[in-house]
């Protein structure tokens, strides 16, 4: 690390990681909402993931550099609340409850580990199962990351010039970050999506002004729609976001017992979930920057911060929050551990969301774009997974079978469904890479 986790960079370099750290998890924030639809917006995500990360940073003590966002694994559980509430308020009202719901569970697990000591954790979860976990976290996104590369936004197909725009902001950001001076190095990604940018806003106001469809990858209308559609006023660039607590208050009065229990069947097995990708991110970042946040702040601490920063954000935006990988491998990438960056950048999530030209930007940065960069964070990820077995070895049969197990059941996309109970790919992995690893180690060698 440049900064450990107590170091101070300079104001100017604060700015520029944090800019680096929002634009790294701003995409994923502001997607779960968009899926969801039924009344969230990104400006409320993105408020809740600020307020989200102050909470998670007071709980874990401000010595785990990561920020919290939406979390992807609830969508299912977010529709359910929608699909059972019987209007859009009684839905709202439904995401609250879910994710106090959740904040229960990581209660739970916090004072559990608390008592049991993080040993049994590490012991249950050694290196051999949580290495490989964390790359197929990784290597699971890489789907989407392909994805998002090849697809213009306007046509919603595959796009050669989406593809050019993607590897332009690839190779901008490694090279950047490899041979960049006078402090690039350190700001590769925010380079990068900036270049990609560009590249794309150029293709796309020459195909729409000269009329060639394939050159459009963007709707370049979009800033005219949200920012000039009704005049230039106050609103123009400034806007409250639409926290969804004000709608949920009208629609308590229509909750029932029976939906208050679908709901909670729908959270809570996400929630035990989401204890497994918690224990694999942390690993991970201790790997990183080279501090066992496991045992300081501790698990406990970590839990509950992820727990009541989850009800936080949903309380604002509907979306229960989640440490994010992205900003994990920022962490990697800028080789910038430093706190006061985490702090920054989440104050301003929550500026941010007020600001309607940044906001109309977000929505207006290119899936193709993001792609580009994510196939580098999330390679990022994978990579760090196959470094923490770098000392595992795998010529011993034992260690080569959970490392099998885990790597084809997650890659391989092994659920299992049990109604509205979903068991993931990668807690299935988990899961049987613990069951193998305690079966095969159960006697020393």
């Amino acid at each position: 690390m440049i900064y450990d986790i107590n170091d101070s960079p300079s104001v100017k370099e604060i700015i520029i990681f944090s800019i680096q750290q929002i634009l790294a998890i701003v995409t994923a924030t502001i997607a779960v909402p968009l899926v969801v639809g039924n009344g969230l917006t990104a400006s409320a995500a993105l408020f809740g993931a600020g307020a989200g990360t102050l909470v998670y940073c007071v709980f874990s003590k401000f010595k785990s550099p990561v920020i919290v966002s939406s979390n992807f694994s609830f969508l299912k559980s977010m529709l359910v609340a929608f699909a059972g509430g019987v209007s859009m308020s009684a839905g709202m009202a439904g995401l609250i409850i879910g994710a106090f719901f959740t904040t229960v569970i990581y209660a739970i697990l916090s004072f559990t580990v608390k008592k049991t000591g993080v040993d049994f954790i590490k012991k249950l979860m050694p290196p051999v199962v949580i290495g490989p976990t964390v790359a197929i976290i990784g290597l699971s996104l890489s789907v989407n990351a392909i994805r998002n590369i090849s697809l213009s936004n306007v046509s919603l197909s595959y796009s050669k010039t989406a593809i050019a725009c993607g590897l332009v902001t690839m190779f901008v950001t490694m090279l950047c970050s490899i041979y960049g001076k006078k402090g690039f190095n350190l700001i590769p990604f925010l380079i990068g999506l900036l270049a990609g940018f560009t590249v794309a806003l150029v293709f796309s106001l020459i195909g729409t002004y000269c009329n060639i469809d394939f050159l459009q990858i963007m709707n370049i209308s979009l800033f005219k729609e949200r920012l000039f559609k009704n005049g230039i006023s106050i609103s123009t660039f400034f806007s409250v976001p639409d926290f969804i607590f004000i709608n949920a208050l009208k629609g308590i009065k229509e909750i029932k017992i029976e939906y208050v229990i679908a709901i909670f069947v729908a959270y809570v097995p996400v929630s035990l979930v989401g204890f497994a990708e918690h224990i694999a991110d942390h690993q991970n970042l201790s790997n990183i920057i080279g501090h066992d946040l496991l045992t300081d702040p501790g698990l406990d601490k970590t839990l509950m911060g992820d727990g009541v920063g989850s009800f936080v954000g949903a309380f604002f935006g509907g979306c229960p929050n989640t440490t994010y990988g992205e900003s994990i491998a920022c962490v990697a990438l800028t080789q910038n551990a430093s706190i006061i960056t985490i702090l920054v950048s989440s104050i301003g999530c929550m500026i941010l969301s007020f600001c309607t030209p940044i906001m109309v930007f977000f929505e207006a940065i290119p899936s193709c774009v993001v792609g580009g960069i994510c196939i580098i964070l999330f390679g990022f990820i994978g990579a760090s997974g196959f470094k923490m077995i770098q000392n595992v070895s795998l010529d011993d049969n034992r260690n080569l079978f959970v490392v099998s197990v885990i790597l084809i059941c997650g890659i391989g996309g092994l659920k299992l469904d049990f109604g509205k109970v979903v068991i993931t790919d990668i807690a299935m992995a988990l899961i049987l890479g613990i069951i193998t690893n305690v079966i095969l180690h159960k006697k020393n060698k």
